[in-house]
């Protein structure tokens, strides 16, 4: 139709705006969570900086719900944190003083569950002290708990299960029974003992090889057995 203005969307004959569409003339609502920096007086505002003795407090705590630690291994946890060596003091020395932490505690409770779930002989228990930072005394004051009768049971006790399994010659079986019992830390003399007792009593043809063994001059032969530095088991 002549004349006829054509529709601008913008006036009287405007279809009502689509869903989801913004009407600029009301304000977007505010964001739950967030802020205002012109009506919120702590918008912008840091937290104070946390005290250094708290943070390592919390670090120690953390790593002592996990298992038992060394003041060596806590110091260690720190200085990966960041913590001054001067606070860490203060802070290892008074769990020293409350008892939460104890090297001595620790080093015989990790030799008796070592020593009855792995079969671990002193020089390996000690090894593994070592490498937790108990100190050398500590260490040989909890290793006095285990005596040679003990240990040599445990060696016995441990050749005896594994023959249950072993296959081959006797001479063979020998050979790997003895390295297993060195990589726990036991000493030539007691492996080679324990190992030749136990073929006595399996078979009779270990016996006979048994019979033939000297465990003495072997053990003198094997004394390579017996370096600090072989791995364990």
């Amino acid at each position: 139709m002549a004349g006829r203005r054509a529709r601008t969307g913008r006036g009287w004959d405007a279809g009502p705006p689509r869903t989801g569409d913004a009407d600029p003339s009301v304000p977007p609502p505010r964001r739950r969570g967030r802020s205002d920096p012109t009506t919120d007086p702590d918008a912008g505002r840091q937290a104070p900086p946390r005290d250094e003795a708290e943070v390592a407090r919390e670090i120690c705590l953390r790593q002592l719900a996990v298992r038992p630690r060394t003041r060596a291994e806590l110091a260690g946890a720190l200085a990966k944190r960041g913590i001054s060596e001067e606070v860490s003091a203060q802070v290892l020395d008074r769990y020293d003083e409350v008892g939460i932490i104890d090297d001595a505690a620790f080093a015989r409770a990790w030799v008796a569950s070592r020593h009855a779930g792995r079969g671990l002989a002193r020089r390996a228990l000690a090894n593994e002290l070592r490498q937790h930072g108990v100190d050398g005394e500590i260490a040989s004051e909890a290793l006095g708990e285990l005596d040679e009768e003990t240990e040599a049971e445990t060696a016995r006790a441990l050749v005896e299960r594994k023959l249950r399994t072993a296959r081959g010659e006797p001479d063979a079986v020998f050979r790997r029974l003895v390295g297993m019992l060195a990589r726990k830390g036991y000493p030539p003399g007691v492996a080679i003992r324990a190992v030749k007792d136990a073929l006595a009593a399996q078979s009779a043809e270990a016996a006979e090889f048994a019979d033939r063994l000297d465990a003495d001059a072997l053990a003198d032969a094997e004394g390579d057995l017996d370096r600090p530095d072989r791995p364990l088991d």
